[in-house]
């Protein structure tokens, strides 16, 4: 609850819903098991695949009268914190205070007002943002909006490259993060909320390899580079085709070591060193690629062959440009 001295805290803490996905889930079950607070997990259809040795699992594709009568048989609200991380709904306003009373909360990885909506470790990445940032919110309307409750600023360590590094880095900090906010709330400490400015900011629609990752070669090289970085590891690779077929990209390195390029050679595969190709780009670097996976996830790199070259075509440039990635609790929004 939210008292009038803009302090966030609740009385006779008992039980924590998790509303969403997060790898975490099964660390921050541990943490409530041993705190002796009870916990479940309401996820989407969608996001259920995505679990592997969580417990206490149930599936809510929406949020209303069964979800809510189903929580409400369970725990009793004002002993609840719910925690949102991922979760594929909106909350309106009425809900927020009439069913949640104002015990809703969201986890984000973000310099918030900077850096709302999804997609963060991508974005990180094609930005070259090496902050990482921890912090809880109350859930108001809109999408990350909400006061800060508390938050937690690291830099990305120099080995995080591709998406699932800074995803374990993230982790590695949320758990002791998350155990130390729970600890002092079940003490019985308040916090004083901080308002997000509201001048400043910037939203992030998600992202989606098989949409989003199209290469265009006409960037220069170091844009390239972390392009194919930003779909890496988790996702299938950045999208781009050779010899009439579509592949994925993941394992480029940026390499100068090469004489000189011009920017009709790019996307041009200039020399085959058997585990990987050098590409050419339109300045001076070029990429080192190791994996050039087919539809199917297999590596084809030995069926290339210098002369070969990378391109895509403008309408799957243009797809990416103008397709916003919507999810809902089955998956992407039509």
């Amino acid at each position: 609850m939210i008292d009038a001295k803009n302090k966030f805290g609740i009385s006779n803490f008992k039980n924590i819903v998790f509303l969403g996905y997060s790898k975490a889930f099964s660390k921050m079950q541990e943490i409530n098991n041993k705190l002796n607070i009870k916990d479940i997990i309401i996820t989407s259809s969608d996001q259920k695949k995505n679990f592997n040795n969580e417990k206490r699992i149930f599936i809510f594709d929406k949020f209303d009268k069964n979800c809510k009568n189903f929580i409400s048989d369970k725990f009793k609200i004002t002993e609840t914190l719910f925690i949102s991380i991922g979760c594929r709904w909106i909350f309106k306003e009425n809900t927020i205070k009439d069913f949640f009373q104002y015990n809703l909360i969201n986890f984000h990885g973000t310099r918030l007002p900077y850096d709302a909506g999804g997609g963060s470790y991508s974005w990180n990445i094609l930005r070259n943002d090496k902050i990482n940032n921890l912090v809880a919110h109350i859930i108001e309307p809109g999408i990350d909006k909400g006061r800060i409750i508390i938050n937690e600023k690291h830099i990305f360590p120099s080995y995080c490259k591709v998406p699932i590094d800074y995803e374990n880095f993230y982790i590695s900090k949320l758990i002791p993060f998350y155990k130390s906010f729970i600890i002092n709330l079940s003490r019985g400490i308040k916090f004083l909320l901080k308002h997000q400015l509201d001048y400043i900011g910037r939203y992030n629609p998600r992202l989606n390899d098989k949409i989003s990752g199209w290469i265009n070669w006409h960037n220069e090289s170091l844009k390239l580079y972390r392009f194919i970085n930003a779909f890496d590891e988790p996702y299938l690779g950045a999208r781009t085709t050779i010899n009439n077929q579509d592949v994925y990209i993941k394992k480029a390195h940026l390499h100068s070591g090469e004489t000189c390029n011009h920017p009709f050679m790019t996307g041009l595969i200039s020399r085959h060193d058997k585990k990987w190709i050098v590409v050419s780009t339109i300045d001076e670097n070029m990429l080192l690629i190791e994996n050039i996976l087919n539809s199917k996830g297999k590596n084809i790199i030995s069926e290339l062959n210098p002369g070969d070259r990378f391109y895509t075509p403008n309408n799957k440039l243009e797809l990416a440009l103008s397709k916003k990635i919507t999810y809902n609790s089955k998956g992407i929004k039509k």
